[in-house]
């Protein structure tokens, strides 16, 4: 049976719908773009693009809608919230930001201690480890960013400029990466980093993908993409 989902991401995105072909035919992704609020960089989508895209996946029938777009999540303490029960309001389906998703997806693993690598500047960075310290309770014990300037700066990077930034910060305390930027391509590499780093690597899309197969209550498992699309844990308590 072909399950449907939606995803919901920013106009300048160009590396979502590739990552969502990786998946199996049976799960097809229905996306829709919203445009930048033009707070900043990086800032959250507009209000009534979230309304009018989610009321949009709706008519597809999609089972639910994540909204991969994970900086947004870290402009307010509230943001998911608000933002969820917008997008079911919307599309009259449960939803989630992939922020939460790359939050629960560490718990699952069973880490508390993480380092972040992400392409954002130092400050969104900061805003990141605040963010997984008080909304799921995880320790950053190491952040690297790439300091991009905009979203299509993030879409020309590559698998080594995470690599780099793992070798400079690795340390034995690390018990997870946490990866994000939706826009970062890294489904591709997740396989290959954790063999080096022999610790779970969670990225924003991984980790959307890994709340759609919850959600869906699927027996899958997509092995090739890291340990948490593998095994995909239960939430943790």
């Amino acid at each position: 049976m072909t399950r449907h989902f939606g995803v919901l991401i920013p106009s300048t995105n160009t590396t979502v719908e590739i990552e969502c072909r990786l998946l199996p035919a049976t799960y097809q992704a229905h996306v829709g773009r919203l445009m930048s609020s033009g707070a900043g960089s990086f800032s959250p989508s507009r209000d009534e693009d979230i309304d009018y895209q989610s009321r949009l996946l709706g008519t597809a029938r999609v089972e639910m809608v994540i909204l991969a777009q994970t900086s947004a999540s870290l402009h307010a303490d509230d943001y998911d919230d608000v933002v969820t029960k917008r997008m079911s309001a919307g599309a009259g389906v449960p939803a989630i930001t992939s922020a939460q998703a790359v939050g629960r997806a560490v718990r699952a693993l069973g880490a508390r201690r993480i380092a972040i690598v992400s392409p954002y500047s130092d400050a969104v960075n900061e805003r990141a480890a605040r963010y997984f310290k008080t909304r799921f309770e995880l320790d950053t014990v190491a952040l690297e960013g790439f300091r991009a300037t905009d979203a299509y700066a993030i879409g020309q990077l590559g698998p080594q400029n995470a690599r780099e930034a793992f070798a400079r910060i690795d340390r034995p305390e690390i018990e997870a990466f946490i990866v994000p930027g939706g826009n970062f391509p890294t489904m591709a590499s997740v396989a290959t980093w954790e063999r080096e780093l022999k610790k779970p690597v969670v990225t924003t899309n991984q980790a959307s993908f890994w709340a759609m197969l919850l959600a869906f209550k699927s027996a899958d498992r997509l092995p090739g993409f890291g340990r948490l699309l593998a095994e995909v844990p239960a939430d943790a308590p």
